[in-house]
Parts: C-alpha cells; structure tokens; sequence
C-alpha cells in the first residue's frame, strides 16, 4: 500500500484542499513538489505571509494549511491561531528550521509541528490521517 492509500481523500472522494504558506519562494518550491507527489492532495494556493494566509484560507477553503512559523510580520503561530479561530475545520502544520516548544504548537490550534528537515510526503499524509479518523 502507498502514501495515497492512506491519505484519505475529502469525505466526498475530492483531493485534500492545500494551502502552503511560507515567506521564502524555494520553500514554497519544495512544499509544491511535495504536494504534487501526493495524489490524494490538491495544492490550492500559496501565501508569502501570515496576512495572505488569511486571505487565501478565506477565498480558497483549504482544508490543509502548511504554513512556516517565522515570517516577517504576522509570523506562523499568529496566523495559525487565527485561522484557526475563523475555520475551526481547517488541519494546520506548523514548520519551521528551529524547534518549537509544544505548548506553543498546542496554544495557536496547529495539529502539528514538523521540523522542515524532517517534513515528508509520509509525515504529512501521517498528520493528515490522524486529523481525520
């Protein structure tokens, strides 16, 4: 069995709605690539800020938000908990080059924290699964 078998497509057996969320373009490069090779989840939208997540969770309705915790301005842990306060439904993946804390993961309502080094197709179908059973 591969990745997409356990990825649980959408109740209605669409693609998972994803939203990507990071300042750098390279990163959002690699999340791309990332997204492409699973084929359970649709990349829906990318945003450069916490201020365009917002925008585009609200225009675009992702049900997957992968968003990177240090951004100029309006940085991941705030935008987190704001989307998650304006869309309870919506699974967000923190990411980030430095560790973080669990309580702040836990205060901003993300269902996870992967390390960038570490974030995989596996680990995110992985997020994902336990999100949703």
């Amino acid at each position: 069995m591969g990745l997409d078998d356990h990825a649980h497509a959408s109740r209605n057996g669409t693609p998972v709605r994803v939203l990507v969320v990071d300042d750098h373009s390279e990163a959002r490069d690699v999340l791309r690539d990332l997204i492409d090779g699973i084929d359970a989840f649709a990349l829906v939208g990318e945003a450069a800020s916490g201020e365009e997540a917002l925008e585009a969770a609200a225009a675009l309705a992702p049900r997957l938000v992968i968003m990177d915790q240090r951004m100029p301005g309006m940085d991941g842990l705030e935008a987190a908990r704001r989307l998650k306060a304006r869309h309870p439904e919506v699974v967000i993946v923190l990411t980030s080059a430095d560790d973080l804390p669990s309580d702040l993961i836990d205060r901003c309502g993300a269902a996870s924290f992967i390390h960038k080094h570490r974030l995989t197709r596996g680990r995110l179908v992985e997020v994902w699964r336990t999100q949703v059973t």
